[in-house]
């Protein structure tokens, strides 16, 4: 049991650490991803911790940087959840659907995008819907370098600290600075 002293709260810590990726490339990018913060911070079950700065990135498609595409912002947001690894995927993608995410084409642009990327230092891929740690977040620039905004100590389950992962990562990354 906890004791604090008379008229101390006790503050007690529930849940698992997870690490969540926001990436936004169509329409008001930042307004999409302060909106889908807010969004999450009012799912039962969760509890945001830290949100790091924005990153501009160009678009990413399976074939290497798209040009033509419009760039994306990215964010990472600390989380500590109730919620069991699906349920977690279950409450962001109702984020993304109340934010207007349309799922034709895979990698293309979209009003909102978000991915756990970690929960728990879990390495799992029993589920198809989810594979954990998010495969290809060992590589991705625009997830490593928010997420040291907010974790400079993180690591990353199976690959190591994510400082490392960042400095070989190739894709460029800027901090985004919005315009007047």
């Amino acid at each position: 049991m906890n004791a604090a002293p008379l008229g101390k709260p006790v503050r007690m810590r529930v849940g698992v650490p997870a690490v969540l990726a926001f990436g936004s490339n169509l329409g008001d990018r930042a307004g999409t991803i302060q909106a889908a913060v807010d969004a999450l911070r009012e799912e039962a079950g969760v509890d945001v911790r830290a949100v790091s700065r924005l990153y501009e990135t160009p678009a990413l498609k399976p074939d290497g940087i798209d040009v033509e595409a419009p760039a994306y912002l990215n964010a990472v947001a600390l989380v500590r959840t109730l919620l069991e690894p699906l349920a977690l995927l279950d409450a962001v993608n109702r984020v993304e659907d109340r934010l207007g995410r349309v799922r034709e084409e895979h990698w293309g642009d979209r009003t909102i995008d978000i991915d756990i990327v970690d929960y728990d230092g879990i390495v799992s891929d029993d589920d198809p819907r989810i594979v954990l740690p998010h495969p290809r977040a060992h590589e991705r620039a625009f997830v490593l370098v928010p997420w040291l905004d907010v974790d400079p100590d993180a690591r990353l389950a199976g690959f190591g600290p994510v400082a490392d992962l960042a400095a070989r990562a190739t894709d460029p990354v800027r901090v985004w600075e919005a315009r007047s």
